[in-house]
C-alpha cells in the first residue's frame, strides 16, 4: 500500500507539470512522451515504477501503461516506451512484493543488471523490446520498448501529411469507427498521441504511417484492403477487439517496429489474406490468437500469397500459434498458392495451444486447395511454452474452416532452431493421402536444450506420419 501511495503521489506531481506538452528530448539523448489527461489515471498500472536517464543525466519518470493479456484468464500487465541514442540506464522498481527471481527476455547480448533492494538497474546501448518478469510471473510482467530516436518528424502544416499531435483523438468516421487514410499520404502519430479508433487504408496507395503513438482499444488496429504500397512503423496497438493488422488482397506492405497487445478471442496480431510482397521487421506481438497468420482467399479477398520476408520478430502467443500458414484458400477453382515466405531471427516467447488440430509454434496447416511451398525458417529461438509443439506441418481437410483438402506442402527448411525448456512434445509432419503430401522438408542444426539432434533423437522429436516424402536431417 505504501508503494502504491508513493506511486500515485509521484504521478500527480508529474501530471501537474503538464502532460499536454510535445514529446520532449532530454539531455539530447532520450525522448519520453506525454499522456492524454482523459487516460491518465484509468490507463495506469501501479505494479512498477520505471525511470530512465542518459549517462550522467537526471532520472526521468516514465508512464506505466496498463495492458491486458491472455484471453484464457485476462490479466493486467505493464508497458513503458521511450526512445534514445547512444546509451541509456533503466531503473525498475517493483511496488508490490519482493523480487526473488528476475528474467529479462529476449536478453540482449551483454546485458547485465544489478538489484538494489527492490530496484533493478541495467544499461541499453541499442534499441530493444523486452519482457521483464519477476518471480516467474508472465501475466503481470513489464514490457519495455526502447527505440531509436525518431528522425525527420513532419510539421502539422506539411502538404499531404495527416498529423496527430499529443492528446486524445476520436474517430473521424463514426460509422466505421476509424480514421480513413487517403492515397499519397504520410500519417504521423506523435508519441503522446492516442487514437481511439482503427486506421483504414481501403483502395489506396502510397501511404506511410509512422510515429510512436498508441492505437487504443479499437475494433481493429489497421485495415489494409485492396491497396498497395502501405507502410507502418513504430506504432503501439493497445488491446484491439479483433486483429491488430488485417491485410486483404493488397500488395507491397511494409510493417516495421510495431508493438501489439490483445486479450480477446480472435484478437490475432497480423493476419494477411491474399497479400503479396510483404516485409515485416522488428515487431513485438503479444496476442491471444495467432501472432502472424498468412492465408490465401478468405471473406472478400481473393488471390494467392507470395514473397514475404519476416525478420527480427518477437512473438508471444498467449493463445494459439506464434506463426500459422495456410488453412484458408479458394476452392472455387484450382486453388491458391502460398509461396516464397522466409522467417529469420525470430524469438518465440510463448505458445499455449491444447487442441492437437492447431498446435505448432511454426505451423503450416494446408487446407482449401492451397499449395504451400518454398517456406524457410532460420535462426528461430523458442523459449519454454505452456503447451503445444515446436512445429506442425499437415495437409488437412478441416470441417470447421475448409471446403476442400490442401494440395500439399513442399520445399520447407528449418535451419538453426533452438528450443530450451521442459514442455516439449513431439512435432508432427503428415500429409492427407498419396496425392496430397508433405514433401522435401530439410532440417539442419536443430537444438533441444543445447543438444544438437542426431538421427536417433530426430526420429523421436519429429514424428513423420503418413504421406510424407523427402524429410531429411542434415548433420
Amino acid at each position: 500500500m505504501h508503494y502504491i501511495l508513493l506511486a500515485k503521489q509521484r504521478l500527480l506531481g508529474i501530471f501537474t507539470l503538464g502532460w499536454f506538452l510535445l514529446s520532449q528530448t532530454l539531455s539530447a539523448q532520450i525522448s519520453i512522451y506525454s499522456v492524454p489527461k482523459a487516460l491518465y489515471y484509468g490507463a495506469h498500472n501501479d505494479d512498477f515504477t520505471v525511470r530512465v536517464r542518459s549517462k550522467g543525466g537526471q532520472w526521468q519518470d516514465l508512464y506505466e501503461y496498463k495492458v491486458k493479456v491472455d484471453a484464457d484468464n485476462v490479466q493486467e500487465a505493464s508497458m513503458v516506451y521511450f526512445d534514445f541514442e547512444k546509451e541509456v540506464e533503466v531503473a525498475v522498481t517493483k511496488n508490490n512484493g519482493n523480487i526473488q527471481t528476475l528474467n529479462i527476455r529476449p536478453k540482449p547480448k551483454g546485458l547485465n543488471y544489478k538489484l538494489v533492494n527492490n530496484t533493478i538497474f541495467f544499461h541499453l546501448n541499442s534499441p530493444a523490446n523486452l519482457s521483464l518478469e519477476i518471480n516467474g510471473d508472465k501475466l503481470h510482467n513489464l514490457h519495455i520498448f526502447a527505440g531509436n530516436l525518431l528522425k525527420d518528424i513532419p510539421q502539422s502544416t506539411d502538404k499531404n501529411v495527416l498529423y496527430f499531435g499529443p492528446g486524445l483523438h476520436n474517430p473521424t468516421d463514426s460509422l466505421r469507427k476509424g480514421f480513413v487514410i487517403p492515397s499519397n499520404t504520410k500519417v504521423y502519430i506523435d508519441g503522446g498521441a492516442v487514437l481511439k479508433g482503427k486506421l483504414i487504408c481501403d483502395k489506396v496507395e502510397n501511404v506511410k504511417i509512422f510515429g510512436r503513438g498508441i492505437i487504443d482499444n479499437p475494433h481493429r488496429g489497421l485495415e489494409i484492403t485492396f491497396s498497395k504500397n502501405i507502410e507502418i512503423e513504430g506504432i503501439i496497438f493497445r488491446n484491439p477487439d479483433h486483429y491488430t493488422i488485417l491485410g486483404g488482397q493488397s500488395k507491397g506492405i511494409r510493417i516495421k517496429n510495431i508493438k501489439s497487445f490483445s486479450c480477446r478471442g480472435w484478437s490475432d496480431g497480423i493476419d494477411l489474406m491474399s497479400c503479396s510482397d510483404v516485409n515485416i521487421d522488428g515487431i513485438f506481438m503479444r496476442n491471444s490468437d495467432d501472432c502472424i497468420a498468412i492465408y490465401g482467399h478468405r471473406w472478400d479477398y481473393f488471390g494467392s500469397a507470395k514473397n514475404y520476408t519476416i525478420t527480427n520478430a518477437t512473438l508471444w502467443a498467449d493463445v494459439a500459434h506464434p506463426i500459422n500458414i495456410g488453412i484458408h484458400g479458394d476452392t472455387s477453382y484450382a486453388g491458391d498458392t502460398i509461396e516464397n515466405i522466409h522467417f529469420k531471427n525470430i524469438h518465440i516467447l510463448e505458445q499455449d495451444e491444447d487442441d492437437p488440430d492447431y498446435e505448432g509454434c511454426m505451423a503450416i496447416t494446408d487446407g482449401d486447395f492451397n499449395l504451400v511451398r518454398n517456406i524457410s525458417f532460420e535462426n528461430i529461438y523458442v523459449d519454454d511454452y505452456q503447451e503445444g509443439q515446436l512445429l506442425n506441418l499437415r495437409v488437412v481437410y478441416n470441417a470447421k474452416y475448409n471446403t476442400g483438402v490442401g494440395r500439399g506442402i513442399e520445399n520447407i527448411s528449418f535451419k538453426n532452431v533452438f528450443y530450451n525448456g521442459t514442455n516439449l512434445k513431439p512435432s508432427i509432419l503428415e500429409g492427407y493421402d498419396k496425392d496430397h503430401l508433405v514433401k522435401n522438408v530439410i532440417f539442419q542444426n536443430i537444438y533441444i536444450n543445447k543438444v544438437k539432434l542426431d538421427q536417433k533423437r530426430f526420429k523421436q522429436e519429429i514424428i513423420q506420419g503418413k504421406y510424407t516424402q523427402g524429410v531429411l536431417l542434415k548433420e
